[in-house]
């Protein structure tokens, strides 16, 4: 048995010389990908079609798992798993092709569809018109319907050997990977940006990663997770590059010197203006992005096109005229919905009256006053992972992150050891909901702040985190446990639970 691999549609219209090339690069793409499991696979390149020889000896395991890849390379409109049998003439076809449809065109509307290449003494038609009556015969439930069919009966002949199509899978479609050239999506772990950067891989662009760290090693942790699924899924043919970002100094100052309401569209204009650089550096000519219009305030057409004006590249927004619920809906199909549920939602630039219509002079007046030193400092402390590095945790974290440890403040007051809360809150939020916690020493350091601060605290102490939900609080502890400062923990307040 062996394989044959359907060109997705629109490869099909393109001129002889475009389809020429894309077969040839679409070949090389599946042996890339099949090869890893097993050296000896074979692909032959045909004007309409590719074929995959696997050997006979193929483990099951390994079949499986060829098939799985298979399905999920772009440029693949269907796989077709195909035995060839010898045939003495019309009824000997049919004895061996009913069989196989019977059960499947029970009750629907189906057609048969018949190639032939070679001499015989019959032409395809008569192949169509023959299995036809033959398969009414078996299934007496079902009914020809050539253009409305609910199922297709495809037949091949090829000169003394019939085709036999075992079984039947969908393939992804697109282009083949590396035709369309390159770009380099901003990835954040939602459900919005793999989807985006998946609907760029469809389409036959060779897409590498940019993450904006706002959250520590654990938020670094769960991006690597989806974007190791998404390269091993679905572009495993070739190697492309994560890239961290540290962005929590930015964050920081851009809390410090930008106003309230435009804090959002400033730092999505950082973050652009910091992946048309390294974009540039790598010779990538193109941005993506999980935007969607009037998703989020800094989403509106008019917030989106200052954010453009940051970068130097051109920003590709797959997503932009898509429901929320489909974009959900996609990310489910292509299983990176449930990394984004497990994600923690990361809050930290989050305008309490944001600016739906920023205006150029505002943005302009807003920036003047950012120290741009240190979106350069974030920009050369970037790392970079292989894509096939990236199931490796980072140095350091092999054996995961340890939990920190947490207390209530009935818990604070029982413990022996001495204790201080810090409220890692942004200071109009302390003011707006202060903590009350008159019997345990507290401290006011907002979250942008902690980590350049927090190795100055006398150590005869544990220091006790707090924030509104819990989520910063446990990133920001979880980050200092990587920094080897074990001594700091999170403040459940149940009061407010």
């Amino acid at each position: 048995m062996y394989y044959l691999l359907k060109l997705f549609p629109e490869i099909t219209i393109k001129s002889r010389s475009v389809r020429r090339h894309m077969i040839r690069c679409l070949a090389s793409n599946v042996r890339n990908t099949l090869r890893p499991l097993d050296p000896r696979v074979k692909v032959q390149e045909r004007w309409d079609i590719l074929q995959v020889a696997v050997p006979e000896d193929l483990s099951p395991g390994h079949r499986e798992e060829m098939q799985a890849r298979l399905t999920r390379i772009p440029g693949i409109h269907e796989v077709q798993a195909v035995e060839e049998v010898g045939f003495t003439g019309l009824e000997d076809i049919a004895r061996q092709v009913v069989p196989l449809w019977q059960q499947a065109i029970a009750g629907r509307r189906f057609r048969v569809t018949a190639k032939r290449r070679g001499e015989h003494d019959f032409t395809s038609a008569d192949m169509e018109r023959h299995l036809g009556t033959q398969l009414l015969a078996a299934a007496p439930t079902a009914r020809v319907d050539l253009r409305h069919a609910e199922v297709e009966v495809p037949v091949q002949v090829v000169d003394a050997r019939l085709r036999l199509i075992r079984q039947r899978w969908p393939g992804l479609g697109g282009y083949p990977l590396g035709m369309q050239g390159q770009a380099m999506a901003l990835i954040s772990g939602g459900y919005d940006s793999p989807v985006a950067a998946w609907r760029m891989i469809r389409r036959g662009i060779k897409t590498h990663f940019l993450f904006f760290n706002l959250g520590g090693p654990e938020h670094e942790r769960g991006v690597r997770e989806v974007t190791h699924h998404l390269w091993q899924r679905y572009s495993l043919s070739h190697r492309v590059n994560f890239i961290s970002v540290p962005f929590e100094p930015v964050v920081a100052e851009i809390l410090k010197t930008v106003p309230d309401s435009l804090m959002g569209v400033v730092l999505k204009r950082m973050m652009v203006r910091a992946a048309s650089r390294i974009a540039q550096r790598a010779r990538v000519p193109a941005l993506v992005t999980g935007d969607a219009i009037a998703q989020v305030s800094s989403q509106t057409l008019t917030n989106l096109a200052l954010i453009d004006e940051a970068s130097s590249l051109p920003v590709l927004r797959p997503l932009l005229t898509e429901d929320k619920q489909a974009i959900i809906d996609q990310a489910r199909r292509i299983d990176t919905a449930r990394f984004a549920e497990a994600m923690p939602e990361y809050c930290g630039v989050i305008s309490r009256r944001p600016n739906t219509r920023a205006r150029r002079d505002q943005i302009a007046e807003a920036e003047a006053g950012f120290d741009f030193g240190v979106l350069d400092a974030a920009i050369e402390a970037a790392t970079l992972t292989r894509s096939d590095e990236l199931a490796a945790p980072p140095a350091a974290t092999d054996a995961g992150p340890a939990e920190p440890l947490t207390l209530s403040a009935k818990e604070a007051l029982d413990t022996d050891e001495a204790i201080s809360v810090i409220d890692i809150r942004a200071p109009h939020e302390r003011d707006e909901a202060p903590l009350a916690l008159p019997e345990v020493p507290r401290l006011e350091i907002p979250f942008y702040e902690l980590q350049q601060r927090a190795e100055a605290l006398p150590d005869d102490r544990r220091y006790l985190l707090y924030c509104d939900q819990g989520v910063m609080s446990r990133l920001q502890a979880l980050h200092l446990h990587d920094r080897g400062l074990t001594h700091f923990g999170v403040y459940r307040n149940t009061a407010s639970r």
